[in-house]
């Protein structure tokens, strides 16, 4: 459904992704990959958000790089530019949703969850976040400085994105007057992705989406 584009970053320079497109004027998500990179899980939920209605946009954080395997994914992830990735990558991806018409949010799983949340601090062009089991570090950004409607989908069984880890965050943007709205389910890290046969939960995953699709009905309208 979807196609391979480039787009331009706010310093001048460019960066690729996957857009799916639902159609002029409409609301619009950013996926931001786990550290697997940009693959074909990431490419089809972009599509999936496209026939539920909304223009999707995947960046490729990597540039062009996938694995399957842990360990390098570790690395790539590491050798990452966080915040290049959000005020640049991420950033140059709402702008340019943004320039299509309609309301813009972000979303993203592991990693991606992580950038999800710098995002929803650092993205001024944003207008709802959706975290999958992903948490950054404090100096990236801090939940307590998040604006604008966050969902947040933790996994219990996760020595990660540990439940301690998402019991914090929930603790801290409460104690600055933020209603964060939060989801835990009885399953393990990267529930969502069904490419993974050794962690996907089929029901957990459904209803993760469909209070997203929820979510974002409210906050995109």
């Amino acid at each position: 459904m979807g196609q391979k584009i480039a787009f331009t970053r706010p310093d001048g320079g460019s960066t690729s992704g996957y857009f799916a497109q639902a159609g002029q004027g409409r609301p619009s998500v950013i996926v931001i990959q786990e550290w697997w990179g940009l693959n074909d899980q990431i490419c089809g939920v972009a599509d999936r958000f496209a026939r539920a209605g909304y223009n999707a946009l995947a960046p490729d954080l990597y540039q062009g790089r996938v694995t399957q395997q842990p360990d390098e994914a570790n690395h790539l992830m590491t050798g990452l530019d966080f915040p290049g990735a959000t005020h640049q990558d991420i950033r140059g991806a709402a702008q340019h949703l943004a320039a299509n018409g309609g309301k813009v949010a972000v979303m993203g799983f592991c990693m991606g969850g992580a950038l999800t949340i710098a995002a929803s601090v650092h993205v001024p062009e944003l207008s709802a976040g959706v975290c999958f089991y992903g948490i950054p570090p404090a100096q990236l950004a801090s939940p307590k400085d998040i604006r604008i409607p966050l969902q947040a989908h933790f996994a219990n069984k996760d020595d990660w994105c540990t439940p301690q880890a998402a019991d914090a965050l929930e603790a801290e943007m409460k104690a600055a007057g933020l209603s964060p709205e939060i989801h835990r389910y009885d399953a393990a890290h990267g529930f969502f992705n069904e490419r993974r046969a050794d962690v996907y939960d089929a029901n957990c995953a459904e209803q993760a989406w469909q209070r997203m699709m929820s979510f974002l009905g409210k906050t995109l309208a």
